[in-house]
């Protein structure tokens, strides 16, 4: 018989029965691992089960207007205690009622997108404003809001409901939309339209106006137009006003009004529309001072080797922001003349020594203010030095 040929060996019959097995056994476990995931390739295993955010605890519900401000703490964790890896998408229900026993189902008014949240955040709370159309109101009408709000970072489940965000809804004027300033020496006059109601008529009797100032240029937020400073209630003129002085202000800065309308609701709350335009105003001094008063001149003889000459002397300026006076003179009875000291002095006299006896001369004296204004000339005074053996002129 020749080598290699005949009956197989019995280590070669053992592989032949032993492989099959072994390739299932190996088979089993790739489909064990292809289940479970993670064997197959290196790296996190995958998540099937979607985070579902926790539920909103604290959502409120105002008034602000004929609108309604929502406010609430967003949600860091899922209902499993894991972080959110960025902020859910906010969903937003709403029932409205035409009153509090009528029932109403809620339905989605709005969803923000996880992108957009931040947009809405303020001071660690979440905001946003929800306006009630005036088509919603009927004559006498209150409406019973109820809000909740739901959170989802996935498509598949969203958070609980929030807790109810339950609040009457009067009818309240239109903001008013025509405040008007102007800018007088003494205080800065608003002006407005007194509000008109609703096109249906439903709005409540106005009680008076709330107006509001803040210190510095407008900005995008509406609840503080004045970047420098929060609105500050500044005035609250009564139902028949239409405006208001403000007389608290200094020239050079920059402040914003607001005004808004009080509505009193029987056996309720007072309650405010919303704001009116935002008003800029940016007072300048332009504004010059009343003319000196009481201006006298007097002939001072010579003596003590100091030659004749003339006084003057006025009354001191009542105002405030007076910088000093100029003095004028000159030879022509209705002419100014030439201004006789070069910068404004400060006090209410001036010494002219250079006068030639036997002439006559016409005086008057302005005020001038920090801002560079001037006053018209006061009255004027004539006199001169007379010369020697004769009369004063």
């Amino acid at each position: 018989m020749e080598k290699g040929k005949g009956a197989p060996s019995p280590e070669r019959t053992l592989y032949l029965h032993v492989r099959p097995a072994i390739f299932r056994f190996l088979f089993s476990i790739f489909l064990f691992c292809v289940v479970l995931g993670g064997c197959a390739s290196p790296g996190e295993p995958y998540e099937r089960k979607a985070r579902v955010p926790q539920a909103v605890t604290d959502l409120a519900a105002v008034q602000s207007g004929n609108e309604v401000v929502l406010t609430f703490t967003l949600p860091t964790e899922s209902v499993d205690h894991r972080s959110l890896d960025q902020p859910p998408a906010i969903e937003i229900y709403r029932a409205l009622a035409t009153s509090p026993g009528s029932p109403a189902a809620p339905e989605l008014i709005t969803t923000i997108p996880s992108a957009m949240v931040g947009t809405y955040a303020r001071q660690g709370r979440i905001g946003y404003s929800d306006p009630i159309p005036a088509s919603a109101f009927s004559p006498n009408t209150v409406l019973a809001g109820l809000y909740t709000v739901r959170m989802r970072v996935s498509q598949k489940k969203s958070s609980a409901d929030s807790n109810a965000a339950r609040l009457s809804i009067y009818p309240l004027p239109n903001p008013i939309s025509d405040l008007k300033a102007e800018v007088t020496h003494p205080a800065i006059v608003l002006s407005w339209t007194p509000t008109q109601p609703l096109p249906a008529g439903a709005a409540l009797p106005i009680a008076g106006y709330r107006v509001y100032r803040a210190e510095g240029e407008p900005t995008a937020n509406a609840a503080a137009p004045g970047a420098k400073s929060s609105p500050a209630l500044i005035g609250e003129p009564d139902a028949a006003s239409s405006s208001f002085s403000d007389p608290n202000f200094e020239f050079g800065k920059t402040y914003v009004y607001t005004i808004r309308s009080a509505v009193q609701i029987p056996g309720g709350p007072l309650l405010l529309s919303g704001d009116s335009n935002a008003l800029t105003v940016a007072p300048k001094d332009t504004f010059p001072p009343a003319a000196p008063q009481d201006l006298v001149l007097a002939l001072v003889p010579a003596q003590g080797g100091v030659s004749a000459h003339l006084e003057l002397s006025w009354a001191i300026s009542p105002e405030t922001d007076i910088a000093g006076y100029n003095v004028y003179r000159s030879e022509q009875v209705g002419v100014l003349g030439t201004r006789l000291n070069a910068d404004p002095m400060p006090t209410p006299a001036f010494r002219d020594m250079n006068v030639l006896p036997g002439r006559r001369y016409s005086y008057s004296v302005t005020a001038v203010d920090r801002s560079g204004n001037e006053s018209v000339p006061s009255a004027a005074v004539s006199g001169g030095v007379p010369a020697e053996g004769q009369p004063a002129p």
